[in-house]
């Protein structure tokens, strides 16, 4: 089980990258419990997480550097069979993978929705979708390898739409 301290970075699924502002003892329903309490670096948004089960709801650290060598891995492939359901249909399975909180199922979505927006108009949700899901990746990605290594990538550049500095 991972303990995080205060000042940590880590991911809560669904959520994004967040830091640990805060470790902070609660009565709740007659007993006493001990949370962490979350700021979503995105947002804002502070959430509440049980430190003693932490992991099954979704927190876990940020990845490694050779963790993040395979989600470009899985950004950079290719190989794409054009997905023939129908978008809402598409939209729930992407969803679901995007809940799990899973770096490399995040990057799966981003990829087929990236190589299909290239071959069709994606629907308003898939648009937010791959916002989403480009925006998870980057964060943990840039805490993982550093920005500046992104940038000096030129697939990536175009791949995740960044400025050059």
């Amino acid at each position: 089980m991972e303990m995080y301290t205060v000042g940590d970075n880590a991911v809560y699924a669904g959520h994004g990258v967040g830091k640990i502002v805060a470790i902070e003892t609660t009565e709740m329903y007659g007993r006493s419990q001990t949370f962490y309490r979350i700021q979503i670096l995105e947002t804002g948004m502070k959430i509440l997480v049980p430190t003693d089960n932490a992991e099954s709801r979704g927190l876990r650290p940020i990845i490694s550097s050779d963790e993040a060598d395979k989600v470009l891995g899985i950004v950079r492939e290719k190989k794409f069979k054009i997905d023939n359901q129908t978008w809402n249909r598409r939209y729930r399975e992407y969803m679901e993978k995007i809940k799990t909180g899973s770096v490399f199922e995040i990057a799966e979505v981003f990829r087929d929705l990236y190589l299909l927006k290239g071959e069709k108009e994606l629907s308003f949700g898939e648009k937010k979708m791959l916002d989403m899901a480009r925006g998870l990746l980057l964060r943990e990605l840039a805490l993982a390898k550093s920005e500046e290594t992104l940038q000096a990538q030129e697939d990536l550049v175009n791949i995740f739409d960044l400025k050059k500095a």
